[in-house]
This record gives structure tokens, sequence and C-alpha cells, in this order.
């Protein structure tokens, strides 16, 4: 009698890292090769998990190192309270169970979501890895969602002609801890279009099809300057984590020198316990040159690895990637080439990063911050006080936009000279730096214009320490003028809109007379003047005619 595994055949499809273009893991699709089987498994979760067995065993024959995706339907997952047989198949692999990402995949009707969410905390408590499949594309609800708390979503490819639904997913990742990847990919746009979104992780046809063995090479498009972003803090570490060859801590040296000979690209390994903390880290050119040397192979083959390693340098996955590097500055330079260890919140290693990723990141960053900096100020342009007010947005989160400027300038410039000016102008940037508040941003974007992104609690002593200050330029007073709008979750789409109700109350602030401050709201019509007054009136008789008839007197 034949057996569905008898014509079921698996197929192997990179998870990439657009960081670094290094492989993550390998995604493993069932392929038969007669009928519907992916269809029978959604209604049968004997079958799903079975499928998922199958796919591991499968993995194990191709002797492949790299992490696993192994995709299961929700339903399966609520129905039998977890995978036992699953478990089972990854240690018989002589993988570990945080080496496998179980990838939930619609559809969620039906399914009894508080069944789900305890087999989930059960995988979780085994070290399983969780991701949401067919985010986009499936019907799992938001607020499902957020419980199951997934260490990594997956968009599909559709999205990414929708920016904002992308930018706003990112932003869920960052709350819940997770990194966000997009499927489906196939030409250079989308690829951009990710990284733009926010997305670390990507899989599709552009960097390889699913394929019977798993990729070698995968093909990553150059990044161009423009899509070089980082925080104020720099990049994070879940940008370069890369996969980490394990082993356990009771490992000989001679399994460890099997594994780095057969895997020329493996820089080092580390070693774990039972529960996955790393306990000693093996570099890989030390451990060898000591196993190449005289009688090195007689004296340490049969013993423990733990002897020819060092302590393990860790780090916790929402490290910075300055971060990093102050671990690597403690302890001896002949360990600056080690790869250090990123572990989750219980210590278990989840990958490692290389120095060289780090350093390459970090010089494009400073590159591209340079880039963008004005050289008059050295602040920021309008991007990044934008692209900040789009992630505002996207999080739901109330904000104040101000613009600033000098009242008169070109007068300034013409009376005092383009030196006092410029001295003007650094002050008022020094200024705002300084008055800004915990979370503001501040951006300098041309002649004696500013922008500031703050939340609506710190306006008042932003606008008294700046508005209330004597200015002068070459002995000349001068006044500012400030326009703010505050804008509520949903009151406005995006930084064009916000920009838009910003505008009028820029052009009422230079109406009035001395130091002045207008504030509005978006979506709200008229505005308070919170500073200065209205002009006087031209007495009759007074204004340009009269003006002519003294020029012509």
């Amino acid at each position: 009698m034949h057996s569905w595994t008898d014509t079921l055949r698996f197929a192997f499809q990179p998870v990439v890292n657009l960081t670094t273009g290094a492989v993550a893991g390998l995604e493993i699709l069932a392929r038969p090769e007669t009928g519907d089987i992916l269809g029978e498994a959604r209604r049968d979760p004997g079958l799903d998990c079975g499928l998922a067995v199958s796919a591991v065993r499968a993995a194990a024959r191709k002797e492949t190192l790299l992490p696993l995706f192994v995709n299961v339907f929700a339903g399966t997952l609520a129905d039998l309270g977890g995978l036992p047989s699953l478990h089972d198949a990854v240690r018989e692999a002589g993988r570990l169970p945080w080496e496998v990402t179980v990838d939930l995949c619609p559809p969620y009707t039906h399914v009894p979501q508080q069944a789900l969410l305890e087999a989930v905390a059960t995988l979780r408590g085994q070290g399983f890895r969780i991701c949401a499949d067919g985010i986009g594309d499936g019907d799992v609800p938001l607020r499902l969602l957020s419980d199951l708390s997934p260490g990594l979503l997956k968009l599909d490819a559709s999205l990414l002609a929708r920016p904002a639904v992308v930018r706003s997913m990112r932003t869920l990742c960052d709350e819940l801890g997770a990194l966000l990847a997009v499927e489906g990919v196939e030409t250079e746009g989308q690829c951009a279009a990710a990284l733009a979104g926010g997305a670390q992780l990507a899989q599709g046809e552009l960097f390889a099809p699913p394929a019977r063995l798993p990729a070698a090479d995968v093909y990553v498009p150059p990044r161009s300057p423009a899509e070089v972003t980082a925080p104020r803090t720099g990049p994070t570490v879940r940008e370069f984590v890369r996969p980490a060859a394990l082993l356990p801590a009771t490992a000989s040296a001679g399994q460890v020198r099997a594994l780095l000979t057969g895997s020329p690209d493996v820089s080092g390994v580390l070693l774990v316990d039972t529960t996955g903390v790393p306990v000693r880290s093996v570099h890989r050119s030390r451990f060898l040159l000591s196993m190449s040397g005289r009688y090195g192979h007689a004296l340490y083959a049969d013993r423990p690895a733990a002897k020819l390693a060092d302590p393990p340098r860790t780090v916790g996955v929402d490290a910075t990637a300055w971060e990093v590097l102050d671990v690597v500055a403690v302890g001896g330079q002949d360990r600056t080439s080690d790869d250090v260890a990123v572990v989750d919140e219980c210590g278990r290693c989840v990958g490692a990063v290389r120095l060289a990723d780090l350093v390459r990141a970090l010089a494009e960053t400073r590159v591209e911050e340079a880039a963008r900096l004005n050289p008059l100020t050295r602040l920021p342009g309008s991007d990044a006080i934008t692209g900040e007010v789009d992630r505002r947005i996207a999080a739901g989160r109330a904000f104040a936009l101000s613009w600033l400027d000098v009242d008169h300038f070109k007068q300034v410039n013409d009376g005092a000279g383009f030196a006092a000016g410029d001295e003007l102008i650094r002050a008022v940037g020094r200024a705002l730096q300084r008055a800004a508040t915990e979370g503001a941003r501040v951006g300098h974007i041309g002649g004696d214009d500013f922008l500031v992104l703050a939340d609506p609690d710190g306006l008042d002593p932003l606008a008294a320490s700046l508005l209330d200050a004597d200015w002068s330029a070459g002995g000349r007073p001068v006044t500012l003028s400030l326009a703010t709008v505050l804008c509520t979750p949903g009151s406005v789409t995006d930084h064009r809109q916000a920009a838009a109700c910003l505008a009028p109350l820029k052009k009422a602030a230079k109406a009035l007379h001395g130091a002045s401050w207008v504030l509005g709201r978006a979506g709200v019509p008229g505005h308070e003047a919170r500073r200065g007054s209205r002009p006087t009136p031209a007495p009759a008789g007074c204004g340009v005619a009269a003006e002519r008839g003294v020029q012509g007197a």
C-alpha cells in the first residue's frame, strides 16, 4: 500500500538577512509529486504534524547547519496542543529546538484561540521559536497576533505596494521584540521597498528559488546610500545576527574539527549547555592551529573541545552595534576577531555576530549621517524628522511638529553681515538641542528654518527657553517665530499632511509682532496665538501714498 511519503519531496528556500546578505535560515517546503497533500493537511492535524516531522528529517539528510523554518497550520497546533513528535524528531536529528522556527500558517478562522496560545507557550517552553506567517494575505486577527508575541512576522510581498502598512508592521515588531520579514520577493524594486519599510529578512525568487539542495549562494541586490538607515542609537544586533554553529558543551575536539573542516564558511563554534546557553567559544583559526601542531591531533582529538575554547562573549538580542564593540574591546587583542554570541532573554544562543559586518555597517552609517547633516549647525535635515513623523503616525502616537525661524533674516544678513547671521543660526541650533526634551528630534532644513518634533507635554518649556531669550546679531536685536501643529492619532496620514497643516500656522506666526508662537491642531480650524501681538495699524494719511509724498518733496 502506497503512503503519502512515497511521492513527497522537500525543497529548501533561503531566508536572507537584508543587512549582511547572509542566509539566516532555510524554510522547508513540501513538494508532493501528485495530489493536494497541503489541502489534506489543513484538514488533518495528524498529517500536518507528520509533514513537519518529515521536513526536519529531510533537512538532517542534507546535513545543513543552518536554522530551519518548518510550516504548521495554526489549527494543527491548537488541536494537538503542541507537537511532541516534532520535538523528538529535532532531537533525533541532532539539532536543538531553538535552531527551529515554527511558522504558524493561516487560516485562523474557527481556531480556538486559547488552545492555540497554550500550544504556542508549550512550544516556546521547549525552546522552539515562533513565526506568524502569511500576514497580509491571511486572516490572523491583530489582537491574536499581539497575544502570540512571535519572534518573527512574515509579510506577503503584496503589502509592499502599501508602504504605510509595512512601516506600521515594523513598528509593531519593535514593540513585540520581533523581526520583520517579507516573503515572495521577486524583483529588486520589491527588495528596495522591503528595506525602505524596515524589513530585516526576506525570501523569494529574487534571492534563490526553492531547491532540492540547500542554496550555498544567494543573490542580494547592492544597497544604495539612500537605503542605509540608522537609528540615533546605532544599528541593532538583530540586523546582523548570523546562524551560529552550535555543539553540546561535552563535544570532543574531534567533533569540532570535523565540523570546521567540513564547513569552511564557519568562523567559530559555540559550545552550549543543555538549555542552549553558551558556555565556551571556539575560534576557528586558533583551534585548528592547535590541532595541526605537532602531536596536536593525538593530544586533543578525544579530549573535550572546551579545553581549547575561551569564555564566550555575549550580548542581548536588543543590544546596539556600539554595545557589541564595547564587548569586543574588553579583553586581549588576540580575541578581537572572535564572533560574539547573541542571546535571548533566557540566555539561550540565537546566533552570532561577526565583527566585520558591524564595522562595515557602522562606517556606512557614519558616512550617511554626515551626508545628511547641515554643514552649518551639524543638525540633520528634514528627512530625519519626516521619517520619524511617519513612524509616530504608524505607531498611533500623538506628537507636536514645530517650525522655527528668525524674523526678517534677510535684513539681519544685509545689516549685520553673513558671518553674524551664520553665528546666529549656529546659536539657535545649539539652543534647540539644549531645549529638546527626551525623545525630541531637531532638524535644520536650510537657511534660518528649523523643525522640531516633540511630545505635546514638552512644548511649553521648549517655547519659553527659545522665545524668552535675548537674541541678537551684530548688536542688532532679533526675534524668533514658532509655529506648532498638534497631531493626535488619526488626525494626519503622513508627514506631508502634517507639513501642510503647519504651513498656514507659520504664516500666521510671521504676521505677529515680536517673538511669536502660534499653536494649531490638525483637522481643527483656527489657531491660538500664544505669543506675539498684532501690528499697530498705520495712522490715517500714512502708508504708501504718504511715503511717496515724502520721497518726492
